[in-house]
């Protein structure tokens, strides 16, 4: 049915007057006759009584006009949905993140887009890094925030939001705690909490990397895949880890960071968002140009 018509039928009950409605909806009398005619054909019933004097609504006219008026609500509103969305001010964005991002990133980038783009749903799933990198190659996620370096091959694309670089945890009873300064190689003779090799495997070959290069293999006693699970074996004294720097945000008067003095720049990390370029929506570009605005790394395009 053409919303058109509707809009006609409308403002002609409103006035109850042919010219008047057609002065309002800036159109000349015979195209709002004939409109009005092909509306009550496709209806199979009259909907007003012509007089010299004007037009009356018939029963069915009466009937009719609620709904119509809702007709064009509910079209406006969808007009208005599909716009927002085409510009990406509507609609909804589906965001993957690691649990490392609730340390600083995504507290401030959740209430900043949020606040810019209103009228977008904003559903956020946890997940481990391998798992959102899957599931934005799936379409179930728009964007993805994860954990730097990935060891597998993907379509998507990563952009760095965040450099960083390992540190030491260490149970607050461990022997190297009050040590001067602190080295890899000083941790070559500890029980080491690691990342588990399949569920986590950028931050396990990054931490492998960089104490091989030190001259050492880790006596590894257990595996985690989250890193706030890894410092929380920590914290019961089951072993050393090492663990983004960021991490150091999490206060915990059971656990010590140090820095490292002979971290290999080979082995760094850090925080990135991925995204497909060929399925990116509007809503998902503001989302990622945000992301830039908000943590700028040097050398990084857009």
């Amino acid at each position: 049915m053409d919303l058109r018509r509707i809009r006609h039928f409308v403002v002609l009950a409103e006035t109850l007057n042919f010219r008047r409605a057609a002065e309002r909806l800036h159109m000349a009398q015979p195209p709002l006759s004939v409109s009005i005619q092909k509306l009550e054909a496709e209806l199979g019933t009259k909907l007003f009584v012509r007089a010299p004097n004007g037009v009356s609504l018939t029963p069915s006219g009466e009937a009719a006009l609620a709904e119509a008026r809702r007709l064009l609500f509910h079209g406006s509103q969808f007009a208005q949905i599909a716009q927002s969305a085409s510009d990406g001010t509507g609609g909804t964005l589906q965001v993957g993140f690691v649990g490392s991002t609730t340390f600083g990133m995504l507290q401030k980038l959740v209430p900043l887009f949020r606040a810019e783009y209103p009228g977008v749903e904003l559903i956020l799933r946890e997940a481990t890094s391998a798992r959102i990198v899957q599931m934005v190659e799936e379409d179930s996620l728009d964007v993805g925030l994860v954990r730097t370096p990935l060891l597998r091959s993907s379509a998507a694309t990563l952009v760095p939001l965040e450099r960083d670089q390992f540190i030491a945890a260490l149970p607050r009873s461990n022997r190297l705690v009050n040590k001067g300064l602190l080295a890899l190689g000083d941790l070559a003779e500890e029980s080491f909490i690691m990342y588990a090799r399949t569920e986590a495997a950028g931050l396990h070959g990054a931490a492998m990397l960089a104490c091989q290069q030190a001259g050492f293999l880790p006596r590894i006693t257990q595996e985690a895949v989250q890193v706030q699970t890894v410092l929380a074996l920590v914290e019961s004294g089951l072993g050393v880890a090492l663990v983004p720097s960021v991490m150091q945000r999490f206060v915990n008067d059971k656990i010590v960071y140090r820095a490292l003095t002979d971290f290999p720049a080979s082995a760094e990390i850090g925080l990135a968002l991925i995204y497909l370029p060929q399925r990116e929506t509007p809503a998902a570009r503001h989302f990622r140009m945000l992301a830039c605005r908000e943590f700028p790394v040097p050398g990084r395009g857009m």
